[in-house]
């Protein structure tokens, strides 16, 4: 299934390899051409030559992760987080670390040995620690380097009344969206850009949309949702189970005027439900697309998720797959003139 294999993926930013092996065997047969470029961007492409506005289809490869910076002589490991991580929800995780995918727990002194003061607020990321079970620093060298890579360790699995948990829905739920839509047929230049290392500073997909420049972008993210919180419904971000997102701005983009109407037009003619992203925090790679060359017309959409950047996010498989039939049908509604390149 693909859902599971592309969530349980490692792939923190700047170590993809094994996300993009899983995307390139799903799209084996389906695309005309498929290519890594030098930053490890993967590149499919669908009618390179055909008439019409070249369109990009975005989503990252990368999840948020941790890497291991020095091994004590316990043969406990140090890390930095590599993306935004909330210290708050690392103490006690288990997380596989290395190529070899080596079992670890992150440790922190016990709360009996911890100050009054300590108790008081989160434990910081350089107080922290993994435990690999190794006696000292020898018997960890044996399996662990530094520069090595950890990934919290989750099985995806499906839940509760048609949800579904994993790890790294941000943004392999966009990637698993993207895969889907290539197998649709279009008459219009199709790219898809399956980036990386977009969680930190979305570095992948300005670099490809400057290669391929492309007229229109859409970025596909898994986005916050905020509604398990007690705020007030107009500072909830999504709401899973209420149909794909559409990102009317964030502190990357303003997505174009245009391609939200036509989206949410093409949504209600088909009777797919949708949803504004009400907050306009973080960003995306649309807005790297949306500053390339001389500019290009953007829009982000969405499936919503609970806990993002965190060991475990949760999205509702409905909307998944309203997504998939949204982006599919505003292709072609672009197919058909519906968006007028300026």
């Amino acid at each position: 299934m693909l859902l599971k294999k592309i969530t349980e993926a490692a792939g923190v930013a700047g170590d993809e390899y094994e996300v993009r092996a899983v995307i390139r065997e799903a799209l084996n047969g389906v695309v005309d051409e498929i290519h890594t470029d030098m930053l490890g961007n993967l590149i499919a492409v669908q009618n390179k030559d055909a008439k019409g506005p070249r369109i990009l289809l975005d989503a990252h490869m990368d999840e948020i992760g941790l890497m291991i910076v020095f091994i004590e002589p316990t043969g406990l490991l140090r890390f930095k987080p590599v993306g935004g991580i909330d210290a708050r929800v690392l103490v006690a995780k288990t997380v596989r670390v290395g190529t070899k995918k080596i079992p670890g727990v992150i440790g922190a002194k016990a709360i009996h040995l911890q100050k009054p003061e300590e108790r008081q607020s989160p434990i910081p990321i350089d107080a922290l620690l993994i435990d690999i079970g190794a006696k000292n620093k020898e018997e960890a060298e044996k399996v662990v380097s530094v520069g090595d890579y950890a990934v919290f360790d989750t099985d995806y699995e499906e839940f509760g009344d048609g949800k579904a948990k994993a790890k790294a829905f941000d943004d392999r739920i966009g990637c698993a969206v993207i895969v889907e839509v290539l197998k649709e047929k279009f008459t219009v230049p199709v790219y898809a850009v399956f980036s990386v290392s977009e969680e930190i500073g979305l570095r992948g997909a300005g670099t490809a949309a400057f290669v391929i420049d492309p007229q229109i972008g859409i970025a596909i993210e898994g986005c916050t949702a905020h509604d398990v919180t007690d705020v007030e419904d107009h500072l909830v971000s999504t709401h899973l189970g209420a149909g794909p997102s559409i990102t009317l701005m964030d502190k990357s983009l303003i997505s174009d005027k245009k391609l939200i109407a036509l989206a949410a037009k093409t949504a209600e003619e088909l009777g797919i439900p949708y949803q504004f992203r009400n907050t306009a925090t973080g960003g995306n790679d649309g807005g790297k697309i949306n500053q390339t060359r001389g500019g290009v017309a953007a829009i982000e959409l969405a499936v919503p998720t609970r806990y993002v950047h965190s060991p475990i996010s949760i999205i509702q498989l409905s909307d998944y797959e309203q997504t998939i039939a949204l982006v599919k049908a505003f292709v072609h509604a672009i197919e058909r003139g519906g968006f007028e390149i300026k």
